[in-house]
C-alpha cells in the first residue's frame, strides 16, 4: 500500500510554493540522518522515508517567506522539527503499542520498541545538534519549550487513558501540549528567524497552535469514519488504546444510558472489538459533525491570525491549510 500522499500548499492557481525549499529540506534531512551505526541508519531512513504531511516544516519555510526571511537556516530548522516530530512518532508507537502507520508496519513492528526508543533518541539529540548549528538563543527557547510541552502532553494522556469521566478542556489540554505545540513552533520558528516583532511572532504561534488543534480534531473524527487504506493506519486505534477523544466525550453526553453504558465501557477496556457499535453511536448522537465544527472554529481562528501577514502567495498557501486541516478525510 503506498502512503497517503502529502497535502501541498498551494496557491489559487495550484502552485506549491514551497515545492524548491522543500526539496532543500529533503537533502538537509538526508545528510543529517546519516550515522556510522547501522541500525540507526536503517530505522531512521525506514520512518521518514514513509513519507507524510510534512505539514510542520512547511509551516516553518511558508511564515519565514511570507515575513521577508530567505536564509539557509530556514531549510535547517524544518529539518529540526520534522526530526522532533519523527522521534515522537517512534515513542508514539511504542507507548501506543501500534502496528501501522502512514500505511506500512510501524518501526517498532519491523524493528522492536528498544531499538526505535532509542533512535527516537537519536533524532532528539540530532535536531538539538541541528539547532545549535543555528546560533540564535530564541531558536533554542522555542524548540526546548516545544519539546518539554510535548513530552508533558505525553504523560498527561498515558494518565487519561481508559478514563471515560475525562473533561472536554483537559482533553483539549493534552492535544495543545501534544500535537499543537509542535505546529505552534514552526510557525513562531518562521517569525524569529525574520526577526519580526513579538506581536506578530505571537500571531504566528497561534495560528500554528490552533491549527494543529484542528489538525488533531479531525485526527480524531478519522478514527471513527475513516478509511484505512487512505489513512494509512488501523481504524479503531484510539478505541483499542482506550483514548477518551472527543467523539467519544460528546457521544457520551448526548446518548441514551444504555448507549453511555456502552461507550464507557469501550473505552476502561480498550473493548475495539466494539467498535462497529461504537462508531454507530458517535454517528448517530451527532458526535462527528460537533467535532468536525470545533475543528473548523479552530481553523477559522488560524485564518484571522493571518491578518498580520501582508498579501503574499505564501499567506494564500497558510489560509489553504486551514481549510484542508478541517475538512480533510485522510
Amino acid at each position: 500500500m503506498s502512503p497517503v500522499a502529502p497535502p501541498s500548499p498551494r496557491t489559487s492557481a495550484g502552485v506549491d510554493v514551497a515545492a524548491a525549499d522543500m526539496e532543500a529540506v529533503d537533502a538537509v534531512i538526508r545528510e543529517r540522518l546519516r550515522s556510522d551505526v547501522v541500525l540507526v541508519n536503517q530505522i531512521a531512513q525506514y520512518i521518514v522515508g514513509a513519507g507524510g504531511k510534512r505539514i510542520r516544516p512547511r509551516l516553518v519555510l511558508l511564515f519565514a517567506a511570507a515575513l521577508g526571511f530567505d536564509g539557509p537556516e530556514r531549510h535547517t530548522l524544518a529539518a529540526v522539527v520534522e526530526f522532533i516530530h519523527t522521534a515522537t512518532l517512534l515513542h508514539d508507537d511504542v507507548v501506543d503499542e501500534s502496528s501501522l502507520r502512514r500505511g506500512r508496519p510501524t518501526a517498532n513492528a519491523m524493528f522492536g520498541n528498544a531499538a526505535s526508543v532509542l533512535v527516537g533518541d537519536f533524532l532528539y539529540s540530532r535536531a538539538f545538534q541541528m539547532m545549535v548549528s543555528v546560533n540564535r538563543m530564541r531558536v533554542l527557547d522555542v524548540l526546548a519549550d516545544a519539546t518539554n510541552v510535548i513530552a508533558e502532553g505525553e504523560v498527561l494522556q498515558l494518565m487519561n487513558m481508559h478514563d471515560p469521566d475525562l473533561a472536554v478542556d483537559e482533553y483539549l489540554r493534552v492535544i495543545r501540549y501534544k500535537t499543537a505545540k509542535l505546529f505552534e513552533a514552526s510557525a513562531r520558528l518562521g517569525a524569529v528567524l525574520a526577526e519580526a516583532p513579538a506581536e506578530v511572532e505571537d500571531r504566528c504561534a497561534s495560528y500554528g497552535r490552533a491549527l494543529g488543534t484542528a489538525f488533531q480534531l479531525v485526527d480524531d473524527v478519522l478514527d471513527y469514519e475513516g478509511d484505512p487504506r487512505a489513512l494509512g493506519k488501523n481504524v479503531g486505534d484510539d478505541l483499542r488504546e482506550g483514548k477518551p477523544t472527543l467523539p467519544l466525550l460528546l457521544a457520551m453526553e448526548r446518548a441514551s444510558a444504555a448507549e453511555r453504558a456502552l461507550v464507557r465501557a469501550a473505552i476502561e477496556h480498550g473493548e475495539v472489538q466494539r467498535l462497529e457499535e461504537v462508531a454507530r453511536i458517535v454517528r448517530a448522537t451527532g458526535a462527528i459533525e460537533a467535532t468536525r465544527d470545533a475543528a473548523r472554529r479552530e481553523a477559522e481562528h488560524a485564518a484571522r491570525c493571518l491578518d498580520v501577514l501582508p498579501p503574499s502567495r505564501q499567506r494564500e498557501a497558510l489560509l489553504e491549510f486551514c481549510v484542508q486541516s478541517a475538512e480533510r478525510s485522510s
